[in-house]
């Protein structure tokens, strides 16, 4: 493939084929912003990261030695005839920014380094240098918790029932309970009572019990007969085995045993703030280095700016700059020591942005996948000031986005379909955002279409409650959550919803059924029909009416080709070349052994089952269980997967929607979603909010955390928090229906809600600020 002119003004893509794309040839303007719209499936991902990124990315790496070439990823050449005119592409998913426990905002934006700097160079008393600020050094980290700020205790309270006696059973935990080898230590001691409830021990008695005493034995009795041995306190052996000895040396159930007797606490030596005393008495005008992080970013601001010290100021000037790009996005609520892991996934994908923003880098190619994830759309609009500011500096910004707001900022708009899977992968409009609202296209259509709150809302069959809930922002929030009716829990972004919602109210009400934004697992092995529990009853299908065995239906057992192993390709890694993949010679594809693909149940083999979308499936099986399953993928409209196709092929939109279908069907349950239309179509939404109204009518209760507007107007009831984020939030600002909601005051939702009432999801733009020249 050929870079193309260097001084192209478009990115030229020819034949592209990747997934489902039918022959795509497409121009794509730079120094631009293009948006790609189009249903869940319809290819945008496919032409924006799997063509025109992996393109970039894999001719970037052409331009290094082969000995760096071998120390970077490897990128196989998309199937396209040419993609041309290319700069190197910076590329910013939809990947949870997760991390583990060491991961913090500061560190994830590299604040906390330039942090660590100031106090380093300014702070009194000194600590030394930079690294003993850090809490994943040695020479800084807190040596109780390792620089993790907590630690892991024994729940001696689940461990040890005070109310009984030893030979009652006092020790529940059941390695150490009596009958056990080990828990004779506790009942056949003669120097405690065994007879008496252990909460009457003395203290003397108490500390014998946990920690034992020198020249203690005890008998206890195994297959060689009776035998004395020390006396090992309860605490000394609880420790010894499953706090001070390596976890993963254990077996999984020993391991799962231990953590339900297991409770994590902050560290009673840094008190949760990760250092050890040296750092932490350094201070800056009575700031130590552990309440700065702890401080809102919008607030940290104000602190920074104070510092005047010439040697200090620049330094501080530097933090400054950086939080302010953070706050600039609508994050200020958030602080430093904020775990990664913790962030919902509009937070993670917004300061991926900003680490982005202060780069003085131009003739870049900036690809963004749905960066309005997880926004309300206050927060939307400071999202397309960020997506400007790209464009303005001289780069090419792609972004693959369903939001209205996003998509009138464009500058360029190339819509794929007209459907998804098999009926999708084709460019159905190219142009302005105007014209779009104009096209005969799905996207057009839905852009036309007006947002109407419910008229008719449901009552309430009863009440579900949270009472006094405190957990990280909320203020002491009671609230009732209706039962047999539709909820929508909204706010702007850090008011407090996932908290009330998924910490809360799943707390006070454990059998929900819960369906977060976590990842589902995907290979190249696992596929629709798999993660549904399909392919079992298929097997066993195929083994009555054939007489073979059912192992021999899978493509990950007997019956897989020999020559790929059941992959149905051959990927040859080339060393310092790209790799290559290619179709199987052997099963033309078709991942099975030929022996099993003559067999067949009404003509049709194991492999041709596989190659079905779900909706001829439907037609074929006459299965209850595996129609229920495949009937659950229709509620969610993906009825166009083929049942074989590879789950790491699916959008975002559809693996969340496959993952929705795992727990439909039941009655009288409580449904809890956390932001159910990521990666939705706005045709999609009115899939989903049909399903809403099915599970709903029969006899159960859905609460959803959601910002679409679509889903807060169609909702019985809406609670909505606010009135903003972080120490801002944490309120109950409104509860009613939608057409209460309209009169309220005071509310982000509301306002944006009575924009949107009335009028199409796209008028008439003004025309978006263009760069200079």
């Amino acid at each position: 493939m050929s870079n193309g002119d260097a001084h192209s003004s478009h990115i030229r893509i020819t034949g592209a084929r990747e997934n489902n794309l039918k022959d795509v040839t497409l121009r794509v303007p730079k120094g631009r912003l293009t948006v790609f719209t189009g249903l869940s499936g319809s290819g945008k991902s496919s032409v924006v990261f799997d063509t025109i990124a992996v393109e970039s990315q894999r001719q970037l790496n052409e331009t290094f030695s082969w000995f760096v070439r071998n120390r970077l990823p490897k990128y196989e050449r998309p199937r396209a005839e040419a993609v041309e005119g290319l700069s190197p592409a910076i590329v910013v998913d939809q990947r949870p920014v997760g991390g583990h426990s060491r991961s913090t905002v500061g560190t994830m934006t590299d604040v906390y380094s330039v942090i660590r700097v100031l106090f380093s160079r300014h702070g009194t008393p000194g600590a030394g240098e930079a690294s003993a600020y850090s809490f994943n050094d040695p020479s800084g980290m807190c040596p109780e918790c390792d620089g993790l700020g907590r630690t892991v205790q024994p729940a001696w309270d689940r461990i040890l029932d005070e109310d009984r006696s030893l030979a009652g059973g006092a020790v529940v935990f059941p390695p150490f309970a009596p009958g056990t080898w080990q828990g004779q230590a506790y009942t056949n001691t003669r120097d405690l009572d065994t007879d008496k409830p252990v909460r009457d021990f003395t203290a003397r008695e108490r500390e014998f019990l946990m920690r034992g005493a020198p020249g203690s034995k005890v008998e206890v009795r195994n297959s060689d007969g009776v035998w004395s041995t020390d006396f090992e306190g309860l605490a000394d052996r609880f420790e010894r085995l499953y706090l001070k000895r390596d976890l993963s040396g254990m077996s999984q159930k020993t391991r799962d045993l231990a953590q339900r007797f297991l409770t994590e606490a902050v560290c009673p030596a840094c008190r949760g703030a990760r250092l050890n005393a040296a750092a932490l008495a350094t201070r800056i005008n009575g700031l130590s280095i552990a309440d700065c992080t702890r401080m809102q970013v919008s607030d940290l601001i104000g602190v920074l700016e104070g510092i005047d010290d010439p040697v200090a100021a620049p330094v501080a000037s530097a933090a400054v700059a950086a939080l302010e790009r953070i706050d600039a996005i609508g994050l200020g609520y958030l602080s430093l020591d904020r775990e990664t892991s913790t962030l919902s996934g509009g937070e993670g994908q917004r300061l991926k942005t900003v680490r982005h923003l202060g780069s003085s880098l131009t003739g870049m190619t900036y690809v963004f996948d749905e960066p309005s994830v997880g926004l309300h759309p206050r927060d939307v609009g400071r999202l397309g000031d960020l997506l400007l500011r790209l464009r303005d500096k001289g780069n090419t910004v792609l972004v693959v986005e369903h939001d209205p707001d996003v998509i009138r900022l464009a500058d360029h708009v190339v819509d794929m379909g007209p459907g998804a899977g098999a009926d999708g992968g084709r460019v159905v409009f190219e142009g302005t955002p105007a014209a779009l609202a104009t096209a005969d296209t799905a996207t057009g259509r839905c852009l036309r279409r007006r947002t109407a709150v419910k008229e008719r809302p449901r009552r309430a069959t009863g009440g579900l409650w949270v009472k006094d809930a405190c957990r990280n922002n909320l203020r002491d929030v009671t609230v009732e959550f209706p039962t047999g009716v539709l909820t929508v829990v909204t706010g702007v972004a850090g008011s407090g919803k996932s908290t009330l919602v998924s910490g809360e109210f799943t707390a006070a009400h454990p059998d929900a059924v819960v369906i977060d934004q976590s990842s589902i697992g995907i290979s190249a092995r696992s596929t629709p029909a798999s993660y549904l529990g399909v392919m079992d009853t298929v097997r066993k299908i195929f083994a009555r009416a054939t007489g073979a065995d059912a192992g021999l239906f899978s493509f990950n057992s007997a019956g897989a080709c020999g020559t790929c192993q059941g992959r149905g390709i051959i990927y040859t890694d080339l060393a310092f070349m790209d790799p290559v993949t290619t179709t199987c010679g052997d099963c033309a594809g078709r991942r099975f052994k030929d022996e099993v693909l003559r067999l067949t149940v009404d003509g049709r083999s194991v492999a041709d089952v596989l190659d079905m979308t779900a909706e001829q499936a439907l037609d074929f099986f006459e299965d209850r269980g595996v129609r229920r399953r495949l009937d659950a993928l229709r509620d969610v409209g993906l009825t166009y997967l083929t049942l074989g196709q590879p789950m790491s092929t699916l959008s975002g939109g559809e693996r969340q929607r496959i993952k929705l279908a795992t727990h439909l069907h039941r009655t009288g349950a409580v449904y809890v979603l956390d932001e159910p239309t990521t990666g939705l179509h706005m045709a999609d939404v009115g899939t989903l909010l049909a399903l809403f109204d099915r599970l709903v009518d029969a006899g159960n209760t859905v609460v959803v955390v959601e910002h679409d507007l679509d889903v807060v107007a169609h909702a019985d009831w809406i609670i909505d928090l606010g009135p903003d984020g972080g120490k801002e939030g944490g309120r109950v600002v409104f509860e009613g229906t939608p057409g209460q909601l309209l009169d309220a005051r005071d509310s982000f939702t509301a306002e944006h809600l009575r924009r949107a009432v009335g009028r199409s999801r796209f008028p008439v733009p003004a025309a978006a600020p263009r760069p200079n020249g």
